[in-house]
């Protein structure tokens, strides 16, 4: 009976992954390792920077709520306030060729430059692999993994889910909450919340 019941299990889980359904990253479990190159075909991976805070930012510069946060300059702002304390901030897009927001090497770097961005480094994702392996949804969706390599905090950069940058002042900072409890040894308050944004241009 038990052997059946574990059959079972893994035929679910073979049709699932055939059927290409997402299977979610938790809070409290180990972050998906990878393998990405950036814009100037420079290799990260996540295993390189174990040890060290890292911020993961789904990001697309043609989506309007991404351009509230770089125009205001809301993310470029904690990408280099994080930067300065020792976080790697890693920008990530999973944008398909030929969809909003892909570019590649050169003109990439051109539109972080004109966004502000103030990342460790874009990473070009255009498969989609990586974006999937997160269930990233929208741009922006952010995680955050701790130094061990477990996932801390998945979901929105904020809680005000517009995409005009006065609101702004009335937002809570959920990224920015969460790093400032988590490298101080406070539990985080706020472990997940709803993302919001474009929806990821997979292929």
């Amino acid at each position: 009976m038990k052997r059946t019941r574990l059959a079972i299990v893994a035929a679910l889980a073979l049709m699932s992954m055939a059927a290409g359904v997402r299977t979610a990253p938790e809070i409290g479990a180990p972050a998906p390792t990878f393998t990405l190159p950036d814009t100037r075909a420079v290799e990260h991976s996540l295993e390189q920077y174990r040890g060290k805070w890292v911020v993961l930012e789904w990001t697309n510069y043609g989506c309007p709520y991404v351009n509230k946060h770089y125009r205001s300059g809301n993310i470029p702002g904690q990408q280099q306030k994080w930067r300065d304390r020792d976080v790697v901030w890693l920008a990530i897009v999973s944008s398909a060729p030929g969809e909003q927001g892909y570019y590649p090497g050169p003109a990439m770097d051109a539109q972080s430059e004109r966004m502000g961005s103030n990342a460790t480094a874009v990473l070009l994702d255009p498969a989609g692999t990586v974006g999937r392996m997160y269930d990233a949804r929208t741009t922006p969706h952010m995680f955050v993994i701790d130094p061990q390599g477990t996932l801390v905090y998945m979901g929105g950069i904020d809680n005000v889910p517009t995409p005009r940058e006065s609101d702004l002042a009335r937002a809570t900072q959920l990224v920015d909450v969460a790093l400032e409890e988590a490298t101080s040894g406070r539990p985080i308050t706020t472990p997940t919340s709803r993302p919001y944004g474009c929806n990821v241009k997979y292929r």
